[in-house]
C-alpha cells in the first residue's frame, strides 16, 4: 500500500463505526476536513457539530453530553486543542472520567509547512500527565483505524494522536492491536529502539543499516504511550542491555522520560534520547525536518552506534569493578 496519513485511517473508520452506534456525536472547531472527521459530517450531519473556533466551548459541550450517554469525539489540530481546552480537558473531561474522545491531527514536526506555531511538540507531555487520561499513537494508517474502534468501545477519556503527512504502511490488516501493548516489529540482541508514530518506520531503517554492520537491534512500536508496556521494556533492557528511545516530540516529559523513570527503579542501563530538543519546529518539508532535527534513520543508526560504545564501556567497567 502507498504511504497515507494516520487521519484517515481515524475519519474513515469512524463512520463505519457511526453506522453501527448512534450514540456517537463528533465535533470539530472548524477543522474537519483537516482532521477528517467530515468524513463522519458527510454521513451523519445530524450527529456532527462544527462549533466554530472556540476549542474550549468544544470540549465542554463533549463533556456534558458524554455525561448523558454519548460517545462524544473532539477534534482539532493537537497544537490547538491540547493547549487552547487544557483547562476543559483537565477539569470536564479527565477529573470527571467522562467518555470523551480527544483526535488530534497535525502533530510533530511532520506537520510541515505551516510551521513552528502549527507543530505541537509537547501534547503528549501535557496530555500523559493527566490523571484518568490514556494516550495512544498510530504507527500507520491501518493501526489508526484498529485504535480508533479500540477507544470507541472503551470508557473514559482518550488522546489520539494523528498525522497530517503519509506514512509508510508497516502492519497488515490482520495484526491485532493490543492496548497497553508494544510490539516487537523487529528483533534483536545488542540493543532496543523504542518509538512511535513516524520515527517507527525510521528506526526500522535505521536497524536494516546497523545489520549491515553486524548489530542486531530489536525494534518496538510503543503505540500505547500511556500506560506504556512496562513488562516489555524491562524486557528489553534485561536482553539488550541498552535502550534508545526516539519521538517526534520535545526530549522533555515524552515517552523517554517515563521510560528513563521507570528503568531507574527497575533495571538501570545505558539510554539514548532522540527527540526535539528544546526548541520550536520550523516549516520545511516533512521529511525533511524528520532530517532537520535528527530524527531520521541515519541520526537513529549514527546515536545507536555511540550507545552500544557507552554499553561496551560500561559492561568493561563493571568488569574491572568486580
Amino acid at each position: 500500500m502507498q504511504p497515507k496519513p494516520t487521519r484517515d485511517g481515524f475519519g474513515e473508520e469512524l463512520v463505519s463505526l457511526g453506522y453501527e452506534n448512534e450514540k456517537i456525536i463528533v465535533f470539530s472547531a472548524d477543522l474537519e476536513d483537516s482532521v477528517r472527521s467530515e468524513y463522519f459530517k458527510f454521513k451523519f450531519p445530524e450527529r456532527f457539530y462544527n462549533v466554530g473556533i472556540a476549542e474550549q466551548n468544544m470540549v465542554g459541550i463533549a463533556a456534558g453530553l458524554a455525561k448523558e450517554g454519548f460517545i462524544t469525539f473532539v477534534t482539532s489540530f493537537a497544537v490547538f486543542l491540547t493547549n487552547r481546552a487544557y483547562d476543559f480537558i483537565r477539569i470536564s473531561v479527565c477529573y470527571n472520567n467522562f467518555n470523551v474522545k480527544l483526535c488530534a491531527s497535525h502533530a510533530g514536526v511532520t506537520v510541515g509547512e505551516d510551521g513552528a506555531t502549527a507543530q505541537s511538540l509537547e501534547d503528549i507531555a501535557i496530555m500523559a500527565v493527566l490523571p484518568n487520561m490514556r494516550v495512544v499513537c498510530p504507527v500507520d494508517y491501518l493501526e489508526a483505524k484498529k485504535i480508533t474502534r479500540f477507544i470507541t468501545n472503551e470508557y473514559g477519556p482518550f488522546y489520539m494522536r494523528l498525522s497530517r503527512a503519509p506514512y509508510p504502511i508497516i502492519t497488515s490488516e490482520t495484526d491485532k492491536f493490543e492496548f497497553g501493548k508494544g510490539k516487537i516489529f523487529m528483533e534483536g540482541e545488542d540493543l532496543t529502539i523504542i518509538s512511535y508514530g513516524i520515527t517507527v518506520s525510521e528506526s526500522l531503517k535505521a536497524a536494516e543499516e546497523l545489520k549491515k554492520d553486524g548489530i542486531s537491534a530489536r525494534v518496538i512500536n510503543m503505540s500505547t504511550i500511556k500506560p506504556f508496556d512496562e513488562q516489555l521494556v524491562l524486557d528489553s533492557a534485561e536482553k539488550t542491555g541498552a535502550i534508545l528511545v526516539v519521538e517526534e516530540h520535545e526530549i522533555t516529559n515524552g515517552l523517554g522520560s517515563m521510560i528513563a523513570r521507570f528503568l531507574s527503579t527497575k533495571k538501570p542501563v545505558p539510554m539514548e534520547f532522540i527527540a526535539v530538543n528544546d526548541v520550536f519546529g520550523v516549516s520545511g518539508k516533512p521529511y525533511e525536518l524528520l532530517e532537520h532535527f535528527g530524527l531520521d534513520y541515519k541520526n537513529i543508526y549514527n546515536v545507536s552506534k555511540k550507545l552500544l560504545k557507552r554499553k561496551k564501556s560500561n559492561s568493561s567497567h563493571k568488569k574491572n569493578n568486580q
